[in-house]
């Protein structure tokens, strides 16, 4: 059985150069989350290659260059800009993102989106048709293609489907603001497998399933759960995504770390280091995390020279207006607040506005005395699980927004937090940063061996088991560049944490079951 992942960007980034164009790998959640399940068992990825139709011969050959380099295909499904625009830039990021982050207002509810992502979906649904295999199993990913199971389903494709949603899924009172709210549940109704960060979410996605639609047969077996909609049975689970543990935890071990923390130690000597690190988005509350951290100062005069927080914005969607005005406005908050509580040898904010090296951000991690994870809604945050991983000397303190996913598994040795209550935020940074070394240690702990334990490979393992989903031999599942199976020589890095997917398998509702344990 091949494994074929399908979001709506590829993993990859192409960059123009004086000799052609060059591919690396991409950034954000779902490559991060995603790139060591491929390293250790190949497959093929379909998605956009974030480029015009017009460059397709060059993209392609670039393409297969890291398909062959790699041992994971790519498989790009080209998109107009009238396409780009309503289904990405529309329906996908002025429609769903602020509606399931519980920001409706920001909604902007356009009728040809709607159309634009159908179109869209259907595109994706002809080149998944045409390189899928009839064993592979076709793991669906994000809020972009919420319809495209119902788009395969019709075209009489019958290989296994499973959807993960990486971010939130909204209440019904929320939910049902969407004029195409019943076509979105019944797009997903039409996977095997429905997959949620958290619990709420799951629930959240059942209460307006069973609102919305009654006569969908909505069943616990055991602890699993279980929706028959139009004869078809889909099982509903929560599997909370984890990291590479053993990759942020051994490369921020590594020397060339470990000298690049000592040197930002000595830069900053004698105070602790809160970290903010955060991609470009309203989601994300920034200015109320500088807004609390200034509070902090005032309430706590002890704090100053005592506490540096190095604020980290990777730049995210700059030509979109909305999103500049936010950048416009971390940066005044940023000068106002240095501007007020400056003295000579200390600046209360360092900021960043860049992407970062990957030693360098492990080097960030590991220095930092807080994480400051503070989001107004986040369907996991895997900055904070990776925060964690680097603690290689175990005496960081973890704030993090009661609202973010990760709360749900990292809430009993983090301190929680309401984004919005500025007040309570400053308290919790000023009570994270007295706290003893003996106090630090043991909650660490409990956090690291956490994310060692639930790690991605973890999440990987009970979400194909839910799927009835066995990809324990990875020399089958590479694919060359052409589309016919390659040996990857077995793909998984040297001594990679978990286990892998287990080699049995379970009933849909049995699976779901052993996840919520």
């Amino acid at each position: 059985m091949g494994l074929v992942i399908v979001s709506n960007r590829l993993p990859v980034v192409l960059e123009r150069t004086d000799s052609g164009t060059r591919v690396r790998s991409g950034t954000g959640g779902l490559v991060t989350a995603l790139e060591p399940v491929l390293r250790r068992y190949g497959g093929l990825w379909i998605g956009w290659p974030g480029e015009a139709p017009e460059d397709r011969e060059a993209l392609e050959a670039a393409l297969a260059g890291y398909s062959d380099a790699t041992g994971c295909a790519l498989r790009p499904v080209w998109l107009t800009p009238e396409e780009l625009q309503g289904f990405y830039h529309g329906f996908s990021n002025e429609i769903i993102w602020p509606l399931f982050h519980d920001l409706q207002s920001r909604c902007n509810f356009v009728p040809d989106y709607w159309t634009a992502y159908v179109a869209v979906n259907e595109k994706f649904a002809d080149v998944v048709g045409a390189e899928t295999q009839p064993a592979d199993f076709v793991w669906v990913h994000d809020y972009h293609l919420m319809d495209l199971g119902h788009r395969l389903r019709s075209r009489g494709l019958r290989n296994p489907l499973g959807f993960f949603l990486h971010i939130p899924f909204p209440p019904p009172d929320i939910f049902f603001k969407l004029p195409w709210r019943a076509q979105v549940l019944h797009g997903l109704l039409q996977y095997d497998v429905v997959g949620f960060q958290t619990p709420r979410d799951r629930d959240n996605f059942t209460d307006c399933v069973r609102k919305l639609m009654p006569a969908v047969r909505l069943r616990r077996r055991r602890g699993g759960l279980t929706a028959e909609h139009l004869k078809h049975m889909a099982v509903v689970g929560a599997f909370p995504i984890g990291i590479d543990y053993q990759e942020f935890g051994v490369g921020a071990a590594t020397r060339e770390v470990t000298e690049r923390v000592q040197a930002l130690r000595a830069e900053l000597p004698d105070r602790q280091i809160v970290l903010g690190l955060d991609r470009l988005d309203y989601t994300k509350g920034v200015p109320y995390r500088l807004k609390a951290f200034a509070l902090a100062l005032e309430r706590y005069p002890d704090l100053h020279r005592r506490v540096t927080l190095l604020q980290v914005v990777i730049p995210s969607r700059e030509a979109v207006p909305e999103y500049q005005d936010l950048k416009a406005e971390i940066e005044r908050l940023v000068s106002q607040i240095n501007g007020r509580f400056t003295q000579p040898g200390w600046i209360p904010i360092h900021y960043v506005f860049r992407s970062l090296e990957r030693e360098e951000l492990l080097a960030y991690y590991r220095t930092a005395d807080v994480g400051f994870v503070t989001p107004l809604k986040d369907g996991m945050n895997l900055i904070a699980k990776e925060y964690c991983a680097c603690q290689v000397e175990g005496d960081g303190v973890l704030i993090l927004s009661e609202f973010a996913g990760a709360a749900s598994q990292l809430h009993r040795d983090a301190i929680l937090v309401n984004p919005y209550d500025l007040e309570a935020v400053a308290d919790a940074l000023q009570r994270a940063v007295s706290m003893s070394h003996a106090e630090r240690r043991p909650a660490m702990r409990r956090l690291r061996r956490l994310m060692q334990r639930q790690d991605v490979y973890w999440w990987l393992d009970r979400f194909l088991t839910a799927c009835g989903v066995d990809l324990k031999a990875p020399a089958i599942c590479g694919r060359a560049a052409s589309g016919t199976v390659a040996d990857t020589d077995g793909a998984s890095p040297a001594g990679a944490a978990g286990t892998g997917p287990a080699s049995r398998t379970l009933p849909a509702w049995q699976a779901v079951e052993a996840n919520q344990r």
